[in-house]
This record gives structure tokens, C-alpha cells and sequence, in this order.
């Protein structure tokens, strides 16, 4: 059931009291902010929609109020989801600004879960309202705009091609083995249908990785070779995969029909890593940014080429942002591909 907020903890405030324990200005701006009742009920409203019941039954939740002041916490210092766990809980003034008192800090993995909840549409207009009450708390008044371009990057590992068919070949086999589990009758498969390669690709990945780093002629044959054979590794685990389809697309069992849309979500995205290998390495074609994939994750991200030093190509989304005077951000736009600030 979706709480509101804990109970204030008079041990609590008698603590915070004796050590004359004051809160940082600007953590004090944002807690008089985040009071407003209309900006609760909006978070509110989205956390709702976790289960059909979530206002009526079940246990108790992580409180609104607490997830609120957390995830602002995260946005204001730029912490990860752990990070802000473990700040939070060692921290009595974020404890306080959190309204967390002496109860347990969430999860990490609890914290995102209901950070995913919150709409698009949801923060668009708590940040217009934000805006609204900040300019009425005198905290910015709107005199000076900055607008400027920046990358947000993705959180995952730099994309190299033998990196991201080795992770194909994990995610592919981990979904067969738990097909492999859930189904009862496997004599219309046959048992290397299920076979995992994940080891076999992984030491492909790696004899790749080797010579990548040398410029000799051998080097480059031994790197070849390399990437036929985890061509093919990827290959046949693509296969056993569309055979499980195939075989299991009409069984009735709801845990079958869910693991093979799973299927259905990555091979495609394994099957395009598969396609800009054979074109760059066999084919010696050069790969255009738009027609690459870059993790089999987070499949929206972009490449971005700004020449930065240091940082020639980064990997994301390209973000437009408005800004006021006091550091308040009153509008944004998430760009498609990389196009030039001047186009903006």
C-alpha cells in the first residue's frame, strides 16, 4: 500500500536539536519547495500506477515523500542510485531533508524502481511548477536566459563490436536456459537446441581484444580469424533461438509466451550488431553513425561527435537546455541524432 510520508520522530528532532545541526542553504531553498502539496500529488499520481492496487492493499511502501526528497538528492549532487543510498543513510541532515528520521534508507534498487514510475509529461510540468514557485519564492526572477547544448551520456561500457556480440550471446543463452526450465516436454527440441556458448564467445572476445592493440600483419590475421569464429558463434546461438520460437510460439503457458518476447525484443538487436560487423570488418565498409546499434541495452543511444578534448565521440542523447538566473532549468528538449547547434 503507497504511503504518503513517515511519522516525524521526536527522538529524531531532539537529536537534531541538541547538536544544533542547521541544513545547507541551498538544500533548504529545495525543501521549502518540495512542501508544495500540488508538486507531492503529481509524483504521487505516477507512483500510484505500480500495481492496480497499489493505494489499497499490499505492504507498506517506501514512502512518497521519502522517494521525492531521495531522487532529488541524486539530481542535486548527480549521485548514483547506490551513492544515494548509502549518503543518505550515513547523513542526519539528508536524513532530515529526506524525512527519512530513523527509519530504514531505501534500496537502491527500490529507489529506481519507483523513479521509472515517473512520467515524462509528470516532470515537464513539476518543473514548470518548480519554475513557478521558485520565481515566487524570489529564489530566481527570470531576468537573465542562458540556452546551451550538452550531451547526456548512457551508463554503459564503450562499443566495441566483439564486446556487444559476446553480450548477445549471453542475454540470448540465459533466455534459452530459463526456457529450458519452464518447459515441460523439450523431446520436440533437441538438447543442443539449449546449448549456452556464452564461454566460447567471451574467449572470442577476448583473442579479439589482444591483438587490437598491435599494428602488425599478424596481428590483424589472428584478429580476423578471431571475429569469423564469433561471427558464427552468434550465429548459431541466433538460430537456437529462432528454433525455440518456432517450437514453443503456440504453447499456451504464460512463463513461455513472456521469455519469448523477450526473445523477440533482443534478436533483432543482436541480429543488427551482427550486420555491422560482417560490413565493417569483412566487407572494409565504413558503418554510418545512424545505422549502428551501440548496446543491446539502451538501444536509443546515440553517437555524438563534438571534438571535445580528450573526448572526441561520446555516447547518448544531445539535450538543449533554458536555464534562469539561480540555477533553475525552466525548459528542455532530448534531440534526435547529433545535429548542429546551429540548427537549434
Amino acid at each position: 500500500m503507497l504511503r504518503d510520508r513517515h511519522e516525524p520522530d521526536v527522538w529524531f528532532w531532539a537529536i537534531i536539536k541538541q547538536l544544533a545541526i542547521d541544513m545547507d542553504p541551498e538544500l533548504a531553498q529545495i525543501d521549502s519547495i518540495l512542501d508544495d502539496d500540488q508538486l507531492f500529488q503529481m509524483i504521487k499520481n505516477d507512483m500510484a500506477q505500480r500495481h492496480p492496487q497499489t493505494l489499497e492493499t499490499g505492504r507498506c511502501s517506501t514512502p512518497v515523500e521519502v522517494n521525492l526528497r531521495m531522487l532529488a538528492v541524486k539530481w542535486l549532487y548527480q549521485f548514483t542510485y547506490r551513492q544515494t543510498e548509502r549518503h543518505v543513510g550515513d547523513s542526519l541532515v539528508l536524513r532530515w531533508f529526506c524525512r527519512v528520521y530513523f527509519n530504514t534508507v531505501p534500496d537502491h534498487t527500490t529507489l529506481n524502481r519507483w523513479a521509472l514510475l515517473i512520467q515524462p509529461e509528470t516532470l515537464q510540468a513539476f518543473n514548470e511548477l518548480v519554475t513557478a514557485i521558485a520565481t515566487e519564492l524570489k529564489v530566481t526572477r527570470g531576468r537573465k536566459l542562458r540556452t546551451d547544448g550538452t550531451v547526456v551520456e548512457t551508463n554503459i561500457a564503450y562499443p566495441r563490436d566483439s564486446k556487444l556480440l559476446a553480450d548477445g550471446v549471453r542475454v540470448l543463452s540465459r533466455i534459452l536456459k530459463r526456457v529450458q526450465e519452464v518447459v515441460q516436454d523439450t523431446t520436440q527440441l533437441a538438447a543442443k537446441t539449449f546449448r549456452d556458448r556464452t564461454r566460447s564467445a567471451r574467449n572470442q572476445a577476448r583473442r579479439i581484444a589482444r591483438p587490437a592493440r598491435q599494428r602488425s600483419a599478424a596481428a590483424k590475421e589472428d584478429m580476423q580469424k578471431a571475429y569469423q569464429q564469433l561471427v558464427r558463434i552468434t550465429q548459431a546461438t541466433v538460430k537456437q533461438a529462432e528454433t525455440v520460437i518456432d517450437a514453443l510460439k503456440s504453447e499456451a503457458s504464460q512463463a513461455i509466451h513472456h521469455q519469448i518476447e523477450t526473445f523477440e525484443t533482443f534478436l533483432p538487436r543482436v541480429e543488427q550488431v551482427l550486420s555491422q560487423t560482417i560490413r565493417r570488418v569483412f566487407e572494409g565498409e565504413r558503418v554510418p553513425a545512424r545505422e549502428k546499434i551501440v548496446s543491446l541495452f539502451e538501444p536509443h543511444t546515440n553517437i555524438i561527435r563534438r571534438q571535445k578534448a580528450g573526448k572526441p565521440v561520446e555516447f547518448g542523447h544531445k539535450v538543449w537546455l533554458d536555464e534562469v538566473d539561480g540555477g533553475i532549468v525552466t525548459h528542455w528538449r532530448v534531440l534526435e541524432g547529433n545535429p548542429s547547434d546551429a540548427e537549434q
